[in-house]
C-alpha cells in the first residue's frame, strides 16, 4: 500500500471516530450491549502496586442511570477507560477507598480527560479525610494546563469552563471502626461508605452501590474484616481484594536471598493488612452474596503466578460462585431482576 493511500485510510478512520455523534461515542462496543436499565461494573484496573503487563492499578467503574462513577483510579486505568470509549464526560464522582498511591495515581489524568471530553461540572472526589488535600493539590498542579487548553481550544461552540475542570472534595466521616455512612445519593442510586481495616492506613473505606434492587460492594484494601461481611449482606456481587500469603512469603524470601532486605521487609509487612483468597471466600459465604470477584490481585502477572496456586483452597469452605477479575471484564446487573451477566470488552 502506498504511503498516500495509507495516510488517507488512517485519516478517514480517525474522522469516523471523532465525528461520531456523542451519544454513539458514549456507548460500549456492539459486542458488549448494556441492559436498558441497571448497574454495569467495569474492571479498569485489577493489579496490585507492582507493574505487570496487561493490568492497570486498582480501578472499578460503575455505569448507572446515565452517569459514570469510579472507585479508585490507579495508574494506567485512565488509558483503559478511554480506549474502551467509556463515557468519561458523564462522570459525576470518584470514590477513593484510601490514599495509597496505587489507588489515586491517575486521578489528575482522569479528571483532565473527562473534562476535555466535555464533562459539564466539577467532579466530586469522595472519600476519607485527606481527599480534600488530594483535590486541592491536583487542582493546583493542573491549573496552568487547564488554562493553556482553554486558551488554545475554546472557540465557537467549544467551551472549556475552568470551574468544570476542578476536583471538588467530599470528606466522609465514620467515627465507629465498624460503621457505615451514606456517601452519595442520586435518584435511585445510593452509595454507602463502609469502614474497613487497613491499619495503619485509617480510615479506609469499602463502598456499596445500591440501585433498583441490585447491589455491588467493592472492598478497597483491608485485612479480613467481618463488619464488611455484615455490610455486604444481600449484595449481588462482592468485589474483594486478594493477596496470596504463601506467594508473598515466597517473594520476600527470594528478595532476601538476593540481598534486597529492604524490599523483603516491605513485602513481609503487607501480610498484616491484606486478605487472602480463602479469607475473602469465607467472608463472601458468611455474607450470602450471590457472586464473589477477586480483584486488586497482588501477584497476578508475576512470573510465579498461576490462577490455580493463587486460589488454592477457596472451594474448601463450600459452594460459592467466584472468579478472578481481569482488566476489561464487566458485570451487568439488570434493574429489578436477579441475573448476573459477565462479559469482556
Amino acid at each position: 500500500m502506498s504511503a498516500v493511500r495509507w495516510f488517507m485510510r488512517m485519516t478517514l478512520a480517525l474522522a469516523a471516530l471523532t465525528l461520531m455523534p456523542l451519544g454513539a461515542q458514549a456507548q460500549p462496543p456492539a459486542t458488549a450491549p448494556m441492559a436498558a436499565d441497571g448497574l454495569r461494573v467495569i474492571f479498569c484496573g485489577t493489579s496490585g502496586p507492582l507493574p505487570v503487563v496487561g493490568r492497570a492499578k486498582p480501578c472499578t467503574a460503575i455505569q448507572v442511570g446515565g452517569a459514570l462513577y469510579i472507585v479508585d483510579v490507579g495508574p494506567e486505568s485512565t488509558e483503559n477507560l478511554t480506549l474502551w470509549r467509556l463515557p468519561v464526560a458523564t462522570t459525576k464522582a470518584v470514590f477513593i477507598t484510601h490514599l495509597h498511591s496505587d489507588h489515586i495515581g491517575d486521578l489528575g489524568e482522569f479528571n483532565l480527560q473527562s473534562w476535555v471530553s466535555g464533562r459539564p461540572a466539577a467532579m466530586a472526589v469522595v472519600g476519607p479525610s485527606g481527599v480534600d488535600k488530594l483535590a486541592t493539590g491536583l487542582n493546583l498542579a493542573y491549573e496552568n494546563d487547564h488554562g493553556f487548553r482553554k486558551a488554545h481550544h475554546e472557540h465557537g461552540a467549544f467551551k472549556f469552563d475552568l470551574a468544570a475542570g476542578l476536583l471538588k472534595a467530599k470528606v466522609i466521616t465514620i467515627p465507629a471502626a465498624d460503621g457505615t455512612a451514606v456517601a452519595w445519593k442520586d435518584g435511585d442510586l445510593t452509595v454507602t461508605a463502609i469502614r474497613v481495616a487497613h491499619d495503619p492506613i485509617s480510615p479506609a473505606f469499602a463502598y456499596r452501590f445500591d440501585y433498583k434492587g441490585r447491589s455491588v460492594v467493592i472492598s478497597g484494601d483491608t485485612r479480613p474484616w467481618p463488619p464488611l461481611g455484615v455490610a455486604s449482606k444481600g449484595a449481588d456481587v462482592l468485589i474483594h481484594e486478594a493477596q496470596n500469603a504463601s506467594m508473598t512469603r515466597q517473594m520476600a524470601a527470594g528478595l532476601a536471598t538476593l540481598g534486597n532486605a529492604r524490599m523483603s521487609s516491605l513485602m513481609t509487612d503487607t501480610l498484616t493488612y491484606h486478605t487472602t483468597p480463602v479469607e475473602a471466600a469465607d467472608l463472601a459465604r458468611a455474607a450470602g452474596v450471590k457472586a464473589l470477584v477477586l480483584s486488586h490481585l497482588t501477584q497476578a502477572g508475576l512470573p510465579f503466578f498461576t490462577p490455580e496456586a493463587f486460589t488454592k483452597g477457596m472451594d474448601d469452605g463450600g459452594k460459592l460462585d467466584w472468579r478472578l477479575a481481569q482488566d476489561g471484564m464487566f458485570i451487568d446487573l439488570p434493574a429489578g431482576g436477579s441475573e448476573i451477566r459477565f462479559g469482556k470488552y
